[in-house]
């Protein structure tokens, strides 16, 4: 297949690379990623982005949903498959999905009715303190293997005939070497909280040291429990905001009196 590559760390990434280098050997790989690190930025889109040639193939000045229109857009590449990743940091639960560039990536490229698969791995913070550490290619090899495998073969058994794009996160082989796959639902739990800190608010995302501790509020079958109890989570989405009929808002609606 022809695959567009992309990720929101950066094209010189490590888990960029490593994808590359893995998927390279059966597909025709070609990177469109940001030039630096474009973490957290959701769906941004910018009004226009600079291109400029890089030995994986291109680097954007902008952000993982500009990657994915700039490369979808360009006349030279017709990918079959769009695969984002592989990110430093899992991006689980509902909560996630429309903060990560990483899933926001897969998100566009579902828009334009291309399957695609997002990859990141889950470094527990309670063994490395992640703001430092340099992820190496051998932490990212349990991720790969299940990306690897699902672009050889979930569009040649319908899987994307039902799911727009694929998220999946997996565990690092340090803590769950030859982990097995599990089919998932992005885990309802949120545990994100302010704490007033003089002029300035502090915000606190709780759910990573619970997840280190062990402390996990996450019901069986979700992805954060999939990957801390050492199973590559995948969990099949659809980008379109799905609709719920609802007779009291068309109550309401009938009544309004503008």
């Amino acid at each position: 297949m022809d695959v567009l590559l992309t990720n929101d760390d950066g094209i010189d990434a490590v888990g960029l690379r490593a994808l590359h280098d893995a998927l390279g050997d059966d597909h025709a790989v070609t990177a469109v990623a940001p030039a630096d690190d474009q973490s957290a930025v959701g769906r941004q889109l910018s009004r226009e982005v600079e291109l400029a040639d890089h030995p994986l193939g291109y680097a954007v000045d902008g952000t993982p949903a500009d990657c994915v229109v700039a490369g979808l857009g360009a006349p030279e590449l017709d990918p079959d498959l769009v695969i984002a990743g592989c990110n430093y940091g899992a991006n689980l639960g509902e909560y996630v999905l429309g903060r990560s560039g990483t899933v926001s990536a897969a998100v566009e490229a579902a828009f334009y009715g291309v399957p695609a698969i997002a990859a990141s791995v889950y470094f527990p913070v309670g063994d490395l303190d992640f703001a430092d550490y340099e992820p190496e290619p051998g932490d990212f090899e349990e991720a790969v293997g299940a990306v690897d495998y699902l672009a050889d073969h979930a569009p040649n058994v319908g899987v994307f005939e039902h799911a727009d794009y694929l998220n999946v996160n997996a565990p690092r082989p340090q803590e769950a070497a030859g982990a097995p796959m599990a089919v998932t639902r992005p885990s309802h739990v949120y545990d994100v909280d302010a704490e007033w800190n003089g002029d300035s608010v502090r915000i606190r995302n709780r759910i990573w040291k619970r997840m280190a501790a062990g402390d996990l509020p996450d019901p069986a079958g979700s992805d954060r429990r999939a990957v801390v109890e050492g199973r590559v989570s995948v969990s099949p989405l659809t980008a379109p905001h799905t609709t719920t009929h609802h007779e009291a808002l068309d109550g309401l609606a009938e009544t309004y009196d503008p």
